[in-house]
């Protein structure tokens, strides 16, 4: 068959696109089509390397996992990775091309179109179907000039879009309306139809504001999908996930992991076969939170910006805490950039993340860093630290750590490379692989240092499982023939 494409686009963030578009990759792998997705333009701190030696973002690798395909750098070409309130690395076809500020970015738009449209074309001739993502609202038109993320690429590349608006935060008539009468009149004949996304309650008191809008826009009602419970199983795409999460407990008697949340937090996707673990509980600690004094274990996750974060860190009084919980016996794991801020100094000496400069680490570990501009990123396997259990994850950061401390390393990667240290009494310790959790095996004995019982949990079932019923989901409230009708051969 000649390849299709659809766009799901959206009238505003975190209304659903990237979990439906998981949803239907998944039924329509299921019916036997070949399917690829595809992110013109993201914007996230959660990332995954790529088997072809780059990085997209993670819920671009979860949809190629619910489609059953390798996830490759063409199905994100351009990531951006915000470091500061202004400012993002640029991620381009899976390498890092450069770190701009907001307006320079708006100037840059425009050269990278050919790199969008040439990695969509590397899928469409790969698949039957192309499910394209949108980014943030398409109602932004201030940001419409060189537009790639949404309906300026749906216009180059002729492919229509289904509209998804979020009813569970209020005012999605209005939204969905609002939307087309905002856009110019090319751009909104774009939209062929629309879905209604995270309902709660009788649908049938809804049917009128479904032909509300169908009357109003034009736009064919394609379905009112209830909300997805099951999301919380999935990765996140990004830090508007952690208000979401379950807080631990009080008094569950379970053992308690804390995660440092600070401002530029990034891969916290690593601590999901962590939170559906039936045998811990699991807090994520945001700024202006005290770290509790129960937790057994305290992680300082990755972050983007690994000296402003330290920054934060102190600025929280968390290093204060953090002295107090090793004190007490507690378990500290830096993971990456939190790797990094576990050791003596942090050298930023070519400005990787802002002014050149060293700042002291907490000191725990005998390692320093230096930022480098060359970005590391492999996937890996091997063992954890004095053991025979075999963990897989992937390495992705911009910094080489030196030291005593690498002596005693946290992993033995396969090959012969260690990675990682860990303090003389064995309760601290860092490295710089991700995904260390994702192996049941390496979780439970990671869970059994802490004093906790691994579960039966298998993780990566669960997640086929999830993927299953959120398609299973999808197929009973979205009209999926007419979506797969609306879906044409692009113009490239």
């Amino acid at each position: 068959m000649t390849a299709r494409a659809i766009m799901l686009a959206g009238t505003g963030s975190d209304v659903g696109k990237s979990l439906i578009v998981a949803g239907l990759a998944r039924l329509f792998t299921r019916r036997g089509f070949r399917v690829r997705p595809f992110k013109p333009q993201n914007m996230s701190n959660n990332a995954a390397v790529t088997k072809d030696g780059g990085e997209i973002g993670r819920a671009q690798a979860l949809q190629a996992h619910a489609a059953r395909t390798e996830p490759t750098v063409h199905m994100n070409p351009v990531l951006l990775k915000p470091q500061s309130e202004t400012g993002a690395q640029v991620v381009v076809q899976g390498q890092v091309v450069g770190t701009v500020e907001s307006a320079a970015f708006l100037a840059m738009k425009p050269r990278l179109i050919e790199p969008v449209l040439e990695s969509f074309g590397t899928l469409v001739e790969e698949s039957d179907i192309v499910l394209v993502e949108g980014a943030g609202s398409v109602a932004e038109v201030n940001l419409r000039a060189g537009d790639i993320a949404n309906l300026g690429f749906a216009r180059r590349a002729g492919v229509p879009v289904v509209l998804i608006g979020d009813i569970d935060r209020g005012g999605v008539i209005a939204s969905l309306v609002g939307t087309q009468a905002v856009l110019p009149a090319e751009d909104a004949a774009m939209i062929e139809a629309f879905l209604v996304n995270k309902f709660r309650g009788d649908p049938r008191l809804f049917a009128d504001g479904m032909n509300a809008i169908a009357a109003r826009t034009g736009w064919a009602p394609l379905g009112l999908v209830p909300y997805f419970a099951g999301a919380r199983r999935l990765p996140a795409e990004d830090a508007l996930a952690l208000d979401s999460y379950a807080r631990s407990a009080s008094g569950s008697g379970k053992p308690l992991i804390a995660v440092l949340a600070y401002p530029h937090i990034s891969n916290f996707d690593d601590f999901d076969p962590l939170r559906l673990e039936s045998s811990v509980d699991v807090v994520f600690v945001r700024p202006g939170d005290v770290l509790p004094s129960a937790a057994q274990l305290v992680i300082l996750p990755g972050s983007k910006s690994t000296i402003a974060d330290l920054g934060a860190l102190r600025e929280a009084g968390w290093d204060v805490d953090l002295a107090a919980h090793i004190r007490r016996g507690g378990h500290v794991l830096g993971m990456c950039g939190g790797y990094q801020m576990l050791g003596r100094a942090v050298s930023d000496p070519r400005g990787i993340e802002g002014p050149p400069q060293t700042v002291p680490g907490l000191g725990y570990l005998d390692v320093e860093t230096t930022l480098l501009a060359t970005k590391v990123l492999h996937e890996v396997a091997g063992t954890l630290w004095q053991s025979d259990v075999a963990f897989s994850g992937y390495e992705m950061h911009m910094g080489e750590t030196v030291g005593e401390g690498v002596r005693r390393p946290l992993l033995d990667i396969r090959g012969g490379r260690p990675d990682g240290a860990v303090s003389a009494d064995g309760r601290i310790g860092g490295c710089y692989v991700h995904g260390l959790f994702a192996r049941d095996a390496a979780r439970a004995c990671w869970l059994k240092r802490i004093g906790a019982s691994g579960s039966a949990f298998n993780y990566q079932q669960d997640l086929d499982a999830t993927l299953d019923r959120l398609a299973d989901h999808l197929e009973a409230h979205v009209d999926c023939d007419a979506l797969l009708a609306l879906s044409r051969a692009p113009s490239l």
